[in-house]
């Protein structure tokens, strides 16, 4: 049964389209916030250690899973769209359903029967029950990303949006929930008889600790719960509304492409793009796999320094010496800064999406002037939040984790890394766009080769510096840096190259940079003068609208804003009449 086409078809803007998807970006962050700070006050940082642990190593099987393809999708739907060949994107979406839920099912016994290898060899066996929970989400993932891909690729980026916060939404209730009540049964069990699921306990805090991996495993069921509710409603709204082809359309549409040659495309353009994915998704593994079995590692032979360096910052230090999960710990104080590092490329990635069909139809096109528009809109656009947030994160590390995480002994292990990750945090986010285009201009290849480059360097750093018992986890936040400042470099110039285009460095890079350090001056005084009159997260949250006010004043001064940056707000009209009047924006 063909879906409906009486729904005129939504085409957006390369702006409209980024700002839908960074509004539903940040409800998404905002209610991954509302699930991760509660869950990390009911499992603590070692229970966080296991949900990631578990979601690192989904990660790559569900980025093999998709392999790319629902990018190649939007491109490929892109493409066609822009040479009137309605009959193909059809076809596009036709096929790929079936081959998502061949790789959908594969994925998702590949995690199941590797899972239980993977905790062995790196020694944290409690993570098992939290990877069987999580292994589903492959599956359902692997399906939404088929019409997130095609609607994506028609210009939008409605059905994504809305899939997206959908799938926080379930995460939250469920996950939440789910972990509240295994966690309340289980103590309740305990101080009724002194067992945990029947098996007996000396104290309080063995007890907690034994709940810990089922506790993080019920929570990450609400990320499985989640993923199926997405695809629910992609699959639902499809069937209703359909993609707003129209009988015309198809009946102008020139002969379809034969099954075999859209496949073979399909599959030679997702390869790279899916390898390209895999490497990213790698490198959190290799966070994962490396923070804990190198400070392992230390606690086996050189244990004293690192707990000099955190005397008094790791609570029940005792109970997690005799079970051996100081490095869990320690790894989910890095999740923490992790999760605050990953709010900034998140949002950013929108500009990413939103990019792909508006370069490709401009590339595709000829239109060198288009080309050069977007291109130049996007990087501004991404440089005008990045710089300002990441810095923001790495000047206020120990207000943020603070306010965010709570009053914890262990905040400062957290805020140590935060300060490098949040400079790791611009060039990650401005690496995403970048590949995205890269990928619209035919040259899939190249995020690849970067990729793995910049993969081989975090490797090599990861290794040597978490080794160090005076670095540790702080290891891994210079890796990724370094990873980062070589993959973005490296990618614009091939994106310069490539195009034949010359950004205007100063108006997309420089005065986004100059604005963000008024604007971190500002937050870092305020933050630290107000915390001496008042509550900390109050002062921080004061020290970041000031912040804000600061970086807005700070653009308009050096007129860093363009009339199509303004115009994607609400009411943009009327603020670029203003602003033109006044002589503020270019």
């Amino acid at each position: 049964m063909q879906p409906r086409n009486h729904q005129k078809r939504k085409r957006q803007s390369f702006l409209h389209g980024a700002l839908i998807l960074t509004v539903s970006m940040i409800l998404v962050k905002l209610i991954g916030a509302m699930f991760k700070i509660p869950l990390t006050w009911i499992i603590t940082e070692e229970g966080l250690g296991y949900f990631n642990t578990a979601y690192h190593f989904y990660s790559p099987i569900h980025s093999l899973a998709t392999a790319g393809f629902p990018i190649a999708i939007a491109r490929m739907v892109s493409e066609n769209l822009a040479c009137g060949r309605y009959a193909d994107v059809r076809r596009i979406h036709k096929l790929s359903i079936p081959i998502f839920l061949i790789t959908g099912g594969l994925g998702l016994a590949v995690m199941i029967i590797s899972a239980p290898l993977y905790v062995s060899a790196i020694g944290n066996g409690g993570a098992l029950p939290a990877m069987f929970c999580l292994a589903p989400a492959i599956l359902f993932s692997c399906l939404s990303s088929v019409y997130r891909g095609y609607y994506e690729g028609m210009s939008n980026m409605y059905p994504t949006a809305i899939s997206e916060v959908m799938e926080a939404i379930f995460k939250l209730l469920v996950g939440l929930s789910a972990a509240y009540l295994v966690f309340r049964l289980g103590m309740g069990e305990f101080y009724s008889s002194g067992t945990v699921w029947g098996q007996q306990v000396t104290s309080e805090a063995f007890a907690k600790s034994a709940l810990l991996p089922y506790t993080a495993a019920a929570a990450v069921f609400g990320v499985t719960i989640g993923s199926f509710a997405s695809f629910f409603y992609l699959w639902i709204r499809h069937k209703r509304k359909g993609d707003s082809i129209t009988c015309s359309e198809l009946q102008c549409s020139p002969p379809c492409t034969d099954r075999k040659s859209i496949v073979g495309r399909l599959i030679k353009m997702a390869i790279p793009i899916g390898i390209g994915a895999l490497a990213v998704n790698v490198a959190a593994l290799v966070d994962t796999t490396f923070l804990q079995t190198r400070i392992n590692h230390i606690m086996s032979f050189h244990p004293e320094p690192l707990l000099a360096m955190y005397q008094g910052m790791i609570p029940d230090l005792e109970v997690k010496i005799a079970t051996g999960t100081v490095s869990n710990f320690l790894f989910g104080c890095y999740s923490q800064a992790l999760a605050l590092f990953m709010l900034v490329p998140g949002i950013t990635q929108a500009f990413g999406i939103s990019a792909l069909p508006s370069v490709t139809s401009a590339w595709m096109c000829g239109s060198r002037s288009e080309l050069q528009k977007s291109i130049s809109s996007v990087l501004r656009m991404t440089a005008l939040f990045s710089i300002p947030a990441g810095l923001g994160l790495s000047v206020l590390s120990g207000p943020v984790s603070q306010a965010v995480f709570g009053a914890k002994a262990s905040i400062p292990i957290t805020s140590r890394t935060l300060a490098v990750m949040g400079v790791a945090a611009i060039f990650a986010s401005l690496s995403t766009p970048i590949f995205s285009m890269l990928q619209a201009v035919g040259r899939v290849d190249l995020p690849v080769k970067l990729l793995c480059v910049g993969l081989g360097l975090k490797i090599g750093l990861n290794y040597v510096l978490t080794g160090i018992p005076e670095i540790n986890i702080l290891g891994a936040g210079i890796g990724t840096l370094v990873c980062y400042v070589f993959i973005t470099i490296s990618a614009y110039y091939f994106l310069c190259k490539e195009t034949k285009i010359h950004l205007k460095v100063h108006s997309v890079f420089t005065k986004p940079t100059i604005a963000s350090m008024f604007c971190c001056i500002a937050a870092y005084f305020s933050c630290f003068s107000m915390k001496k009159f008042m509550p900390d997260a109050l002062a921080t949250g004061i020290a970041v609208f000031i912040a804000v006010f600061i970086y807005i004043v700070s653009l308009l001064c050096l007129r860093a804003l363009y009339k199509d940056d303004v115009l994607m707000f609400p009411k943009g009209q009327k603020l670029v009449k203003i602003l033109e009047k006044h002589r503020l924006i270019m």
